[in-house]
């Protein structure tokens, strides 16, 4: 008996703790109507104890109905745990006067004895429709005629002004690696239920589609005279690689609308109606972007960064010991093609081991390109105690506000770096260059036993052949190996033909690392490394800065080698298939398989064409 009651006690304070939530008090209304359209108005109240709401005088609108009143409750228990939730709604039913943007002031309801007050709402009252009003009073005119002139109108017949898709640019004039907006819109005055295709293939950019919410929703727009449910459908983020008069092609989509159609069976005594669903091809018109390219003037170090960014840097200690790492951050903010820029180079003293720099993007697509921060890390570990200057690191930049190119610097660091103590044993760290141990000779032999072989008296090693030789041969090869080294000092102090002598060997070693990343699908990673390889090659094989490498003057260096045009165009195309491939859509895999073979293939007749 104890334990019912006890059971029963705290049920009613579960109950009544959650009677005393928060109250909400919250309007709703659609975000647009026509003139002389019906729409409902709601007030909702998460409680039942309230009264009736207070309505403000409503600009625009007049109220034909209402308020009616519906409410709910429920109870939960899970797990033990009591939940209680009571609904209540007022539901007016207003119809829009006048055209304009009217705003609902918040209505004043008493709930549990105090005064609420609700959100206010933002109407748009768009213009009747004028394609709508002609239609009704067509149909009214043939009320009258014959039924033969009823079956001669086609009722699942659907006009190009009754459905149909927009393609539109937000700009219709940039610059190399500016961004621009594309967005796929549907308008429809009918009952559309089913939408599929995609875009075309959009050569000479890079794309980066929107992510918009899976459930989209449909709102009312006034467009050319009609008004129209429409949805945005799609959207890209294009960033243009080349200039010109870049055409964007159609898109073409089928739609699927549902429509009711009245039976004229003569022993259909009811006059029922039917379901049919209708195919309609839908055609979004071409549009024409004009890419400018990039002004002269570009710096050395331009990173092919074009949008609004800022710089800043910082260093994880300013004192420490010699085999301490050391990490020099630096982020890079703001907002443009954020994505695709290369990353700028830090300088560190020859007494510091320099591993390749970590890169974070912590970036969202937006209208206007990629906005956020990209971080990178460099890790540097000085071997020896002293003092060092780590220089500032500047990154260029294409300002899209100002059309000038703007040059941002880190700040410049010194560090004290005290000697390191030797590791436990007086055992040389690995990373310590050592000299190999030579065995030296034993200098106490064993006496000689039996038979030793004598010199006759008169013949001496002085002045001898043997003697000679033993001068001779020595200083013949310290010649040879004064020659050889003097060649190799030279040639090592040419570090452009060093570079280009040895552009093959470090092709082949990317093209390795691509193919292992083809092997796993790990798409993004093996595009960047194919570009990575292509572009490296050929800085080292024409000895150009990749900073300063474009196409253009891969093309004029090209020539003067005497490298043909077709296999000019033949690497052009690689490097169009492999900034492109990375976005586009279709068959992934086959797409980089074809990728590499034209790697692998135009670094071979690149190598042997040169040579000749």
């Amino acid at each position: 008996m104890r334990r019912t009651v006890l059971t029963t006690l705290l049920l009613l304070l579960t109950i009544s703790a959650a009677l005393a939530d928060e109250v909400s008090f919250v309007a709703s209304a659609p975000k647009a109507v026509a003139v002389n359209q019906q729409l409902r108005l709601q007030y909702t109240i998460n409680t039942h104890k309230a009264k009736e709401p207070r309505l403000p005088a409503i600009e625009g609108f007049s109220i034909i109905a209402g308020p009616f009143r519906s409410q709910q409750s429920s109870t939960q228990i899970v797990n033990g745990q009591v939940s209680s939730s009571n609904t209540l709604v007022f539901t007016y039913t207003l119809i829009a006067e006048k055209e304009g943007e009217f705003k609902i002031p918040s209505a004043v309801a008493n709930i549990n004895g105090e005064d609420y007050t609700s959100n206010p709402l933002t109407i748009k009252v768009l213009p009747a429709d004028k394609a709508s009003a002609a239609a009704q009073g067509s149909r009214r005119s043939q009320r009258g005629g014959s039924a033969q002139r009823a079956n001669d109108a086609d009722p699942t017949k659907i006009d190009s002004d009754d459905l149909f898709m927009t393609a539109t640019l937000n700009k219709t004039k940039v610059y190399e690696q500016e961004a621009v907006l594309l967005t796929f819109k549907v308008y429809s005055a009918v009952n559309l239920t089913a939408l599929n295709g995609k875009i075309p293939e959009l050569k000479g950019f890079q794309i980066q589609e929107v992510e918009l919410p899976p459930n989209k929703e449909w709102s009312l727009e006034h467009y050319n005279g009609r008004n129209y449910r429409t949805i945005l459908w799609q959207q890209y983020v294009l960033f243009p690689q080349i200039s010109g008069e870049i055409e964007i092609p159609s898109a073409e989509f089928e739609g699927t609308v549902t429509m009711h159609t009245r039976s004229y069976d003569p022993f259909d005594f009811f006059g029922g109606t039917n379901v049919v669903e209708i195919k309609k091809d839908l055609r979004t018109p071409k549009l024409k972007l004009n890419v400018q390219k990039l002004p002269e003037g570009k710096p050395a170090d331009f990173s092919g960064a074009v949008g609004s960014f800022k710089l800043s840097s910082s260093l994880s200690a300013t004192d420490v010991k010699a085999n301490e790492a050391v990490t020099l951050r630096l982020v890079i903010s703001g907002t443009g093609n954020m994505k695709l820029i290369k990353t700028p180079e830090a300088a560190f003293p020859e007494d510091f081991e320099v591993y390749d720099p970590k890169v974070e993007n912590k970036i969202s697509l937006r209208n206007d390109g990629f906005s956020g921060n990209k971080v990178i890390e460099y890790l540097a570990i000085p071997r020896f105690g002293g003092e060092y200057t780590i220089p500032s690191v500047k990154f260029s930049y294409f300002d899209i506000n100002s059309k000038q190119y703007k040059t941002l610097e880190s700040e410049t660091y010194t560090l004290q770096v005290e000697k390191g103590r030797e590791s436990a044993g007086g055992t040389v760290p690995a990373y310590v260059s050592k000299e190999e141990l030579k065995r030296l000779g034993q200098d106490i032999r064993y006496i000689k036993r039996g038979d030793v072989p004598m010199n006759k008296r008169g013949e001496h090693l002085f002045a001898s052949l043997a003697y000679l030789l033993c001068f001779i041969i020595p200083l013949l090869l310290f010649a040879v190996y004064i020659i050889v080294c003097r060649k190799k000092m030279q040639e090592n102090a040419n570090i452009a033909a060093m570079r280009t002598k040895k552009a093959n060997k470090v092709a082949v070693k990317r093209l390795k690392v691509a193919k292992k990343l083809l092997k796993e699908n790990r798409q993004n990673e093996f595009y960047d490394e194919i570009l990575k390889t292509l572009w490296g090659y050929m800085s080292d094989k024409l000895s150009i800065p990749v900073s300063q490498l474009s196409k253009e003057n891969i093309a004029a260096e090209l020539e003067e080698k005497g490298v043909s045009e077709e296999l000019v165009k033949e690497l052009h195309n690689v490097l169009n298939e492999g900034e492109f491939a990375r976005y586009a859509p279709g068959d992934a895999g086959a797409t980089m398989d074809n990728v590499y073979n034209m790697a692998i293939e135009v670094i071979s007749k690149m190598e042997n064409s040169i040579k000749r």
